[in-house]
């Protein structure tokens, strides 16, 4: 293992669409969603700590789930988890590790990757990111992965890359799209210069560190004034300063659209970002009719392509129902259409309103 290799696991997000199981005192990052009996954190720790030094995995999260990290993640080092004050989108939290790390080890290279994606090929997953850490030490680089489409999926960004390659199987990123349509989605499946966005990030420290001074200045100058606090007991202080004036916003708008040095990797490695609930169903195995069913004591009469999620203690008898999510807890029932589900988000925004955050 290489000592100047380092990890940091994106772990705040609430998953809203991953209600009512995913909650905000509890979120899907926590839970074994697919049943494997690892929760999708101690999934993508595990995947991490077969080629990364364990001493080098920081984890970054909200102070509020500190302790959920270190019970879940008992080898990470109490100081390697690092409480955001707020939530403030993917760029905030990547400057965060990236200038506490500068201080360390500006030499390093960093893996940038959210907690909660599946990942069914390990080996294959770290063989990319070996090769990108490789790529990015040679290079002023800022690398990410990209997944090769397997259908026109329209909760999913896409990245467009040059057809020639700079080096071996790494490619010069020419545009970013959000989340098309259908039709748009399916034209991009079909030119075949399109990749989906992993969300996964790979560069050495100090090139993240200089295109944050030129794309995100006055962040970086928050960071780099507080920067002799970074790795001693003031951090947290220094911290809880600097949020407050930080920018919402994605490192994705904030760099990666803007930088003229990003470059993608193709890569398939059984990816998914587990975003949503048939990105659960598509991960999960099926019966014959295609249901697939959380829980120990589920009975399926006369329904199809159904997803089932239900405590293991509870009957679930299911009748007559086609593409439908069931989702059961202790205090919510969810039943919705399956494609509807990128519509749970507001759901829960409409029961925030009419029942306050009770159910959330």
């Amino acid at each position: 293992m290489n000592n100047n290799q380092y990890v940091a696991i994106m772990a705040g997000g609430i998953g809203s669409r991953f209600w009512p199981v995913s909650r905000m005192a509890y979120p899907k990052q926590f839970l074994d969603i697919l049943g494997t009996g690892r929760t999708l954190i101690q999934g993508t720790f595990d995947r991490f700590a077969k080629f990364i030094p364990v001493s080098n995995i920081y984890v970054v999260t909200s102070e509020e789930y500190r302790h959920i990290v270190a019970e879940q993640l008992p080898g990470v080092p109490a100081e390697n988890i690092l409480c955001e004050p707020s939530r403030k989108n993917t760029a905030p939290c990547i400057a965060y590790i990236s200038f506490k790390l500068a201080a360390l080890n500006p030499q390093g290279s960093l893996i940038c990757a959210p907690a909660d994606h599946i990942i069914l090929d390990d080996t294959a997953f770290n063989k990319v990111c070996l090769e990108a850490m490789d790529f990015v030490v040679k290079h002023r680089a800022l690398i990410t992965l990209g997944i090769k489409p397997s259908h026109p999926n329209t909760g999913y960004g896409y990245i467009q890359f040059e057809q020639q390659p700079v080096s071996d199987n790494v490619y010069q990123v020419k545009t970013f799209t959000e989340k098309p349509n259908l039709e748009i989605a399916r034209t991009f499946l079909q030119s075949g210069d399109f990749l989906w966005n992993a969300g996964i990030f790979v560069w050495q420290i100090k090139n993240i560190v200089e295109a944050f001074e030129k794309y995100l200045p006055e962040m970086s100058e928050l960071f780099v004034t507080e920067s002799a606090t970074f790795n001693t007991p003031a951090e947290k202080e220094a911290i809880n300063r600097i949020y407050p004036q930080c920018t919402n916003i994605s490192i994705d708008y904030g760099i990666m659209e803007k930088a003229d040095n990003v470059y993608i990797i193709p890569s398939s490695f059984g990816w998914s970002d587990l975003g949503t609930w048939n990105s659960a169903y598509d991960n999960m195995e099926h019966d014959y009719l295609g249901n697939a069913a959380a829980g120990r004591q589920i009975m399926v009469i006369d329904s199809t392509k159904c997803m089932v999620h239900v405590p293991n203690e509870k009957l679930v008898v299911l009748q007559g129902l086609d593409d439908f999510i069931v989702v059961d807890t202790k205090d919510v029932l969810l039943i919705c259409k399956k494609e509807k589900e990128q519509e749970i988000k507001e759901y829960v925004a409409e029961v925030k309103r009419n029942k306050g955050d009770r159910f959330l």
